[in-house]
C-alpha cells in the first residue's frame, strides 16, 4: 500500500510525531511509505511566513494567540471559519492539492490541521480515494483539528476521545493510541553508563529542563533556583541562550541546543521542568518522567496541562522559587519521586505508533 504521512513545521511536536509514525511503518511493515512537510508544498514566501508568525504571536503575543485559539473554536462560528480556511488553503497549498490528487495514496497520516483538511475537501470533491487517519498531537482538541472526512481519528487519552464525540465525531471513528513517540523513548538502559556518556555525574539527582523548539521561558531564572543541583538545559534552536548558559561555566549544569537524541537526556534524567507541548509531555510520559510545567501558551498548552490534572500528573503554576523548592523535594524523598513516577506510567502509551499502523488495514 501507498502511505503517505504529512506534518508542518510549526514548533518541532508535529513533525516529530509525524517521524515517529514513519519509522514505524518502516520498521514494522512493508508499506511504501513517505513523510513530507506540507509547507514544502507551498510558495516560498508561505514556507517562510507561516513558521516566523506562529514562533512570533506564541513568543511575543502569547494573548493573541490565546485569543484566536478561543474564537476559532465557538461552535456558531465553525462553518464561517471551515469555509475560509477552504479558500485560503486552497489558494496557497495548490500544489499539495496537485500532489495529492496525482499520486492519490491508499492512507494519509496526518499530524497537523492544516493538512488535515486539505485532504478532507478533496475526499469530498471525489478528487481523490485515500483513506485519512487524523493523528491529534495535544491532549485536548480544538475543533480546527474537525474535517468531514476523516475516517480515523488516533487521541491521545479518553478525555481526548469524549471531547471529539462532544463535536459530533462518531465513537467508531476515534481510537485511543496515545500521541505518537519515537520507539527509542521506551527502550531499555543503563543509567550510570548513559550518564558517563552525556557526561553528567551519574551518583547525583538531575533536573531536566526543556525549553521547547523555540528555547522559550524564564530558564536563568529558574537555573538560578536550581543551584547545586544538577541541571541538563535544552535549549532548542535558540543558540543565544546556549552561549548565555554555557559563558557562566557552571560545572552543575550543561546546555544543548537542539538535539538528535533526547531520548538519552530524558532517560538519564530523575525530573523534568518543560513546556506543556503535546510531543514533550507524550515522550516524558513514555521514560517515566515526573513532570513540572511552565510558561505554558494559552490555547493547547495550557489545555494539555488541565487535562494532565484530571489524571494527577504533573505540576503547574509555580514560581521559580516554588520549583525549586518541588524539586529539593523530589531528591530528598524517594517515596515522593517513586509516587509521581507510578502517576506518570498510568496514562504512558509506549505502543501509540504500533497501535497507530494497526489502523491501516
Amino acid at each position: 500500500m501507498k502511505i503517505l504521512i504529512v506534518h508542518a513545521t510549526a514548533g518541532a511536536g508535529h513533525s516529530k510525531a509525524a517521524e515517529a509514525i514513519f519509522n514505524g511503518v518502516k520498521s514494522h511493515t512493508t508499506h511504501d511509505v513517505r513523510c513530507v512537510d506540507i509547507l514544502d508544498y507551498t510558495s516560498s514566501f508561505y514556507k517562510k511566513f507561516y513558521p516566523q508568525v506562529y514562533t512570533l504571536l506564541i513568543s511575543k503575543f502569547s494573548w493573541a494567540w490565546g485569543f484566536f485559539f478561543w474564537l476559532a473554536d465557538i461552535s456558531w462560528l465553525l462553518p464561517l471559519i471551515q469555509r475560509i480556511r477552504r479558500i485560503f488553503n486552497g489558494q496557497s497549498a495548490k500544489a499539495f492539492h496537485a500532489f495529492l490528487e496525482k499520486e492519490n495514496f491508499d492512507y494519509i497520516i496526518t499530524t497537523h490541521f492544516f493538512s488535515n483538511e486539505i485532504v478532507s475537501a478533496l475526499k469530498g470533491q471525489k478528487k481523490i480515494t485515500s483513506k485519512l487517519i487524523c493523528v491529534v498531537t495535544d491532549y485536548d482538541v480544538h475543533s480546527i483539528w474537525l474535517a468531514k472526512n476523516v475516517d480515523c481519528y488516533a487521541v491521545a487519552c479518553a478525555y481526548t476521545k469524549d471531547k471529539l464525540k462532544s463535536f459530533g465525531v462518531p465513537e467508531g471513528k476515534i481510537n485511543i493510541t496515545g500521541i505518537p513517540t519515537d520507539e527509542k523513548f521506551s527502550a531499555s538502559v543503563d543509567r550510570v553508563l548513559l550518564r558517563s556518556k552525556l557526561g553528567l555525574d551519574p551518583r547525583v539527582f538531575t533536573v531536566l529542563i526543556a525549553t521547547g523548539s523555540f528555547g522559550m521561558g524564564p530558564i536563568e531564572e529558574i537555573i538560578g533556583c536550581l543551584q547545586g543541583i544538577q541541571t541538563v538545559v535544552i535549549c532548542g534552536r535558540n543558540q543565544k541562550l546556549v552561549d548565555k548558559i554555557s559563558s557562566k561555566k557552571n560545572n552543575k549544569v550543561k546546555a544543548c541546543g537542539f538535539v538528535n537524541n533526547m531520548h538519552e537526556y530524558m532517560m538519564a534524567c530523575d525530573v523534568m521542568i518543560t513546556k506543556p507541548g503535546g510531543l514533550s509531555i507524550s515522550e516524558a510520559l513514555v521514560v517515566g518522567l515526573p513532570l513540572i510545567f511552565f510558561s505554558a501558551i494559552p490555547g493547547q498548552e495550557t489545555n494539555n496541562v488541565q487535562v494532565l490534572k484530571t489524571f494527577g500528573v504533573g505540576i503547574s503554576g509555580l514560581k521559580t522559587y516554588e520549583m525549586a523548592q518541588e524539586i529539593k523535594t523530589f531528591s530528598a524523598s524517594q517515596e515522593y519521586l517513586q509516587a509521581a513516577k507510578d502517576k506518570v506510567k498510568k496514562i504512558a502509551r509506549p505502543n501509540s505508533v504500533c497501535d497507530i499502523i494497526k489502523l491501516i488495514v
